[in-house]
């Protein structure tokens, strides 16, 4: 029991023997409140203090690295810590958030999709109209700030959707850091508009052709370019996953997403929402979004992953629909893999998703079930980026799409009177003519 638990017990033994009308309806309140937190099962996210300081979310996360970075994670740790309770550093990212990245993003009601699911009412929070046209802006320039702050001269990312290699790009040209991004050889051929706008950024894009030539290829040539680079270069991981801090550092800087949903919704609609949807990759997007919540019991979350084509592994990245324990660059989580534990092929149409493990909170999150995850197919995904055009006028990337989907399947099981949030985490310009190719036949 916690110390606010145990004293409104004790306030409420008190104010019980008192007859006054004033203190009676204090009582009231107080026992609302009490019920509240008394409410959350599982565990107590009014407390929830996670990562601890080993960086571990239960069984999940920690840092499995070789020796050489463990000084410079503790360096980012350490310096880290000093900026957040720095005023000045939070202050000029306050900043960059609202003067360079056009925070707050809207809350938008979407009427069409909301009549046509017949269900719920629907808010799509509009992270694609973010500088760059993703979420990713808002880490990338933390992080950028974090690498000044160190004295680091040079960036490293890894992408796959390419937005998280943009964001980066974007983030070193304002800062005036040389920068090099690491993207498998196939996610650059379908997504070659994002090559072009890092490029023009003055980033130096790096091919990768082993294995998949996907996203976890890409992250594990930057974490090789970045043991051998530490002393001058920060590795600016896109995602809530690899070795403490990453995973926590990158919640931090994306939950303005949460937070702006608190105070926009209760404007517009008085009260929280029923139930927040975001797709999960690594999981950036939806921690962001989901963390400020997880404290009320009342607010449901659905984390959408990628089903692919199907339901083998080798045919889709559903980390928890197929993976188990495992520990895949640098943190211990849920990971596809083969029975010799051996990391597993995977596919999504989107490469963002397109991704072998899942971020170590996530992991815990589902098995405390605070957080439900589902999965959605190609097919799935492609029909709700194609409904979310045509209804709204707004191209979703084809992660977002996932989220939509999700949303398409749970909101006509919903009451009229109840609310849904789905996060529209980047704008589809990139996906247009990789979607073409399946819904322009």
């Amino acid at each position: 029991m916690t110390n606010e638990t145990r004293q409104l017990k004790k306030d409420i033994n008190i104010l019980v023997r008192k007859p006054n009308i004033e203190i009676r309806n204090n009582l009231r309140i107080k026992k609302i409140k009490m019920t509240r937190i008394l409410r959350i099962s599982n565990m107590d996210f009014k407390e929830y203090k996670l990562p601890d300081n080993t960086g571990h979310f239960g069984q999940y996360g920690g840092m499995f690295v070789p020796e050489t970075l463990i000084p410079a994670l503790k360096e980012l740790e350490e310096v880290y810590e000093e900026s957040r309770r720095d005023p000045q550093f939070m202050e000029t990212f306050k900043g960059l958030m609202k003067d360079y990245v056009g925070r707050p993003t809207p809350l938008y009601f979407a009427e069409r999709l909301t009549k046509y699911l017949g269900g719920a009412k629907i808010y799509l929070k509009r992270e694609d109209l973010c500088h760059t046209g993703a979420h990713k802006i808002n880490n990338s320039l933390g992080q950028a700030l974090l690498a000044v702050r160190m004295g680091k001269k040079r960036v490293i990312a890894e992408t796959g959707a390419g937005q998280h290699g943009v964001a980066t790009a974007t983030a070193a040209a304002r800062f005036g850091l040389e920068c090099v991004v690491y993207m498998g050889d196939m996610d650059m051929k379908r997504q070659a508009l994002n090559v072009i706008r890092m490029r023009l950024l003055g980033t130096e894009v790096r091919p990768v052709h082993a294995g998949q030539k996907t996203l976890k290829e890409a992250v594990s040539a930057a974490i090789r370019d970045w043991v051998s680079t530490s002393s001058y270069s920060h590795y600016i991981l896109g995602s809530a996953l690899g070795p403490h801090p990453f995973p926590r550092i990158v919640r931090d800087f994306q939950s303005c997403i949460g937070r702006e949903v608190r105070e926009q919704i209760i404007r517009k609609e008085k009260r929280f929402p029923d139930l927040l949807i975001a797709c999960v990759g690594g999981g950036s997007n939806s921690i962001g979004l989901f963390h400020p919540f997880l404290a009320d019991a009342k607010v449901k979350m659905l984390g959408v992953e990628a089903g692919g084509r199907g339901s083998r592994i080798g045919e889709h990245a559903a980390r928890f629909a197929g993976g188990r324990l495992g520990i895949l660059q640098g943190t211990r989580s849920y990971v596809l893999q083969d029975k010799d534990g051996q990391i597993a092929l995977t596919h999504s149409v989107s490469a963002g998703l397109d991704y072998a493990a899942v971020g170590p909170e996530h992991s815990y999150l589902k098995d405390s079930g605070r957080v439900q995850y589902t999965k959605v197919s190609d097919k799935e995904a492609l029909a709700s980026f194609k409904l979310l055009s045509e209804l709204e006028g707004i191209i979703p990337a084809l992660e977002s799409a996932h989220a939509v989907a999700g949303a398409v399947k749970a909101v006509p099981k919903m009451k009229k009177n109840q609310i849904v949030v789905v996060n529209i985490s980047g704008r589809g310009d990139k996906d247009v003519e990789q979607a073409a190719k399946f819904l322009l036949k």
